[in-house]
Formats: C-alpha cells, structure tokens, sequence
C-alpha cells in the first residue's frame, strides 16, 4: 500500500452513519426473520396450498433480484442514504399492507416489494459501512454488523409465539419498528459525512472478474448457511432425533453465530485476513464432516454452534476485505454482487443437501457440505499462497 492509500484509508470513523447502517441491517434482519415463517403459518392456516405458499416466498426473491440489477441506476438518482431511508419507509408500508388485508393478489405484490426495498437496505448499507469505516477499524465493525444481522435474524422468529399467527398484530407492530428505524436512520443522516458514490450495472458484472475469491467466500457462506438452517433441521429428524431437538439446533446455531461476530472482528483486524477467512472455512467443514460421528445431543449441538460462527465468519471477512481491496462505486458493486452470490450459494446449499439425503442417505447430507468446504478451503489457501 501507498503512503497516500495508506493515508486515505486512516480517517475518523463516520460513527453516525455506521450506527445508522447497523440500524438498518438489524431492522432488516428482523423483518426477514420474523416475515419469512410469519407469512407462510399465516397462508397455511387460511387454507392456501403449500405450493401457492412456495410462489409467494418466489416473489420475495425475485424483488431481491430487481433491486440488485437496477441498483446501480438508482445510485446515480439519488443519495444512499435517501435510498436507504425510503426503502425502510417501504418495507413499513408493505409490512402495514400485509396486516391490513387478506387478498391473496395483494400479498403477492407487497411480498415482492418486501423483497425489493430490504435488498435496497442490505446492499447499500454494506457499501455505507465500508465507506464510513476506516481500515483500522474495518473488522471490528464489520464483526458489529454481523452481529446485528445474526441477532435479527434470530429474533424475528421468536417472536411469533408471543404475536400469534393471525389477525395480523406481528405485521402491525414490525411494520411500526421499522417507521421508528427509518425516522432513526433519518436523524442519524444528518449528522454523517460520507456517502457511498453511485455505482452501474457494469461494475456489478465487472466486479465478478476482479473479485472472483471475495464472490467464492460469499458464495460458499450461504451454501453452508442455509445447508444448516433448512437441511440440517430434517437431517436430526431423519436420524432419530426429535423435532423438538431440529428447533433447537437453529437457536443453538443463531445466538453463538451472533454473539462471535465481533470477536472474529477483532481477529480481523489482528491477524491477516486471508488467513482468519481460510481459519473459518476449514473450522465449518470439520465441524460438517464431524456431525454424523457425534451421538451425543450437547456435542451436537456445540458442534452446530462453531460451524454457525465459522460460517458467518465467511461473510464478515469478506465485508472486511472487500471494504479494504476496493473504493468509490465498486463498494456498492460488490455489495450487489454478494447479494448474488449469496443467492446463488443457498439455493445450491438447500437443494444439494436436501437431495443427498433424500436420494443416497441423510449422512450424505452433512459430509457433502464438509467436502466442498474442504475444496474450498484448500482452493483459498492456494490463491492466497500463489
């Protein structure tokens, strides 16, 4: 690095828009968390088919799909933070739609739209986070957004036992939270310096060229993210255990995988990061390939909590490293791409799961994640080498 990189790299954290953006994450996380499995109890106990349930969650997903592909675009009309303040208003208001009726139509639509303004606040919060952020600080802060992201995430579902899953009260009062963030998030503007530039949809397909690791790490964090969330669950139940120990193993997975977050900051901003990042993926696949040989459900469950927080430990290192390797548009770039790969890695992580054990056996399921964790492993460890 430069003298001048260096320098440019070393300025006073912009602590009002980092808050702002760990506002927003948590609220996202929240409302993903909580509207996921609140939606589809909702549809499933009004009648509605699994397979129209299926298509709604489909809407949610394509709305993540637009926004990455026209992000860009909207960057060059209008600042991040307006855009991040009118995507929280958006998701308020499709939140409130979702309370106030009942028609299936309508529910297709502000799911889409659901989909589309969270999008809007996880891509370019990400790019805020690195823009404001000096690179002393990067891991560590990087560990605090983690942390925000995991423990929304946990706690959007626990919420549905004390809301219920009809008369619409969860929607209500998420959609009121998320107001209450967007009028924080406005405050907090005021106060913050920096702003991400605009970016364009070619920077985004540029950025795959130039970041091709990055994207792999991203990648391979949401093939064994979510191989543990959706897959894993039925993997305890094909092996004997009860549903009740398959809700638990999530929980046991979520809090530890928060709680870590900010402490693998700390390692990020100590050690090298390539090195902290190569640590993770070998730690999540031996803990893959070490599940079908454990019998007893505290080692299962310890076990689940180090392959949660290695595997998230992915995402934070390469938000640290992206934030440290790239400036100016391709911040906002990268974070769009992530969201791809993020995208891509989950779906091949739930459906090659779910297919190894249905079609050779439930083991096949975690010792296959465990073995493409270890060619990944090895893969990132030679190209950090070379």
């Amino acid at each position: 690095m430069s003298l001048h990189e260096a320098q440019a790299s070393d300025f006073a954290p912009d602590w009002p828009a980092i808050i702002a953006v760990v506002l927003g994450v948590t609220a996202f996380s929240v409302a993903q968390g909580l509207t996921y499995p609140l939606i589809s109890l909702s549809l499933e106990s009004r009648g509605v088919s699994a397979g129209m349930i299926g298509l709604n969650a489909m809407g949610f997903a394509a709305g993540l799909g637009v926004a990455t592909l026209i992000l860009g675009r909207l960057t060059r009309l209008a600042s991040a933070d307006k855009l991040i303040i009118a995507s929280l208003i958006g998701c308020s208001i499709c939140l409130a739609t979702l309370a106030s009726t009942s028609e299936l139509v309508i529910w297709f639509i502000a799911r889409f739209a659901l989909g589309f303004f969270v999008s809007m606040v996880f891509m370019l919060g990400e790019a805020w986070l690195n823009t404001a952020c000096p690179d002393r600080l990067r891991g560590r802060v990087s560990g605090l957004y983690g942390a925000g992201m995991c423990g929304g995430f946990a706690a959007g579902p626990l919420a549905i036992p004390l809301l219920g899953t009809s008369g619409g009260l969860g929607f209500a009062l998420l959609a009121i939270y998320i107001a209450l963030v967007a009028f924080l998030t406005g405050l907090l503007t005021m106060g913050a310096h920096s702003r991400p530039e605009p970016s364009s949809t070619r920077d985004l397909f540029a950025f795959f060229g130039k970041a091709p690791m990055l994207i792999l790490m991203v990648l391979m964090f949401g093939f064994a993210d979510i191989a543990a969330i959706s897959a894993m669950p039925v993997y305890f139940v094909k092996t004997g255990h009860s549903q009740a120990f398959a809700a638990l193993s999530v929980t046991a997975l979520a809090i530890p995988t928060a709680v870590a977050q900010p402490f693998i900051g700390v390692l990020l901003d100590r050690l090298p990061r390539r090195r902290v990042a190569i640590s993770a993926a070998a730690i999540a696949a031996s803990g893959y390939l070490l599940v079908p040989l454990l019998s007893s459900d505290i080692a299962l469950l310890l076990t689940f909590a180090f392959i949660g927080a290695a595997s998230f430990a992915l995402y934070t290192a390469a938000l640290t490293m992206l934030g440290e390797e790239y400036r100016g548009s391709m911040l906002v770039a990268g974070s769009a791409a992530f969201s791809l790969a993020y995208a891509a890695g989950s779906a091949a992580g739930s459906g090659a799961t779910g297919a190894l054990m249905n079609f050779i056996n439930p083991i096949a399921g975690p010792i296959g994640v465990g073995v493409v964790l270890v060619v990944f492993t090895l893969a990132f460890a030679l190209n950090g080498r070379r």
